[in-house]
């Protein structure tokens, strides 16, 4: 069966990337709800939006003449298994309470491994307004429809795999800053070495402006953070490098405050040392991230 904590850390995960934008390549989400009836199912998520641009003015004139107008539905339902009578059920149940031109994404999380007929009937769904992925937490193992929905909701919705990330302005500063110090330099060597005048007003804006774009590629290469978690184990990206663990190789874990007051959780263990999880560089809730850790270390 699934375990309560199990279930509780994917429609966590699931409701913290769509409140984030997350999944703004789907839809632009409006409304989140939780254990949301359609008929006798009670889904722990669901989630309405459309295709309608939420930017600056311009974008949203564009989206209101060219973007169709569709509404979308986002559906998470959790099992122990789902036959293929049980996802039928949830297909019709959804189409009856939403529109006939809506399209609704179903987003279902089983226990067990997947039934060969089943894989069949998601692959095989002929309805185009409708979009399935199917995860088995056993196998970790996806099966989607093959139509436009479905292979959508796929790669943008990883069911079992939770990623954290966010935008480190002091460290895109350090980027920019060395950009712009080491291209001043080149300007001032060119001028004392090759008397070429090199240095003006002109040439360092075009220095200032040319080490804003720049330090994006070197903060995405050398300093951004990702940290990747699932049941098993996590995976933390320091710009191109990355480091992998798994829980059952800890024992425990607390909350650090580096001397920088940078929030991390440290992870225990016997023989082998500690190990530092980035938490407030990457977004994530200190009390939320302890909890779910407390408890994927006491299923191991």
């Amino acid at each position: 069966m699934l375990s309560l904590h199990e279930i509780g850390f994917i429609v966590d995960m699931v409701e913290e990337k769509l409140a984030k934008g997350g999944l703004q390549w789907l839809a632009n989400f409006k409304e989140i709800r939780r254990d949301f009836a359609v008929g006798d199912i009670i889904f722990p998520i669901y989630a309405f939006g459309g295709l309608e641009e939420k930017g600056f003015l311009l974008s949203r004139i564009f989206s209101s003449f060219v973007t169709p107008k569709y509404k979308i539905h986002l559906l998470l339902y959790t099992a122990n298994s789902i036959d293929r009578k049980f996802l039928r059920k949830l297909i019709i149940s959804c189409k009856n309470k939403f529109g006939p031109d809506d399209w609704i994404l179903l987003a279902l999380v089983q226990n067990e491994r997947f039934e060969e007929n089943m894989k069949d009937e998601v692959r095989n769904l002929a309805d185009d307004r409708v979009g399935v992925v199917v995860s088995s937490l056993a196998s970790k193992d996806e099966v989607f429809s093959n139509n436009v929905l479905g292979k959508s909701l796929q790669k943008h919705l990883k069911l079992t795999e939770a990623r954290f990330e966010a935008f480190d302005a002091i460290d895109y500063l350090k980027a920019f800053t060395i950009i712009f110090v080491l291209g001043t330099i080149f300007l001032i060597m060119l001028q004392l070495f090759f008397t070429i005048s090199s240095v003006s007003l002109l040439s360092l804006l075009f220095m200032f402006i040319l080490s804003i774009i720049a330090a994006y590629s070197v903060y995405k290469s050398r300093f951004h953070m990702v940290l990747k978690l699932d049941n098993k184990g996590f995976e933390v990206w320091t710009g191109r490098t990355s480091k992998t663990g798994r829980w059952a190789d800890y024992t425990d874990v607390s909350i650090y405050i580096s001397p920088n007051r940078e929030s991390l959780l440290r992870l225990h263990s016997q023989g082998k040392g500690t190990f530092d999880l980035p938490l407030s560089r990457v977004g994530v809730s200190r009390k939320d991230a302890y909890s779910s850790v407390k408890q994927f270390l006491k299923r191991k």
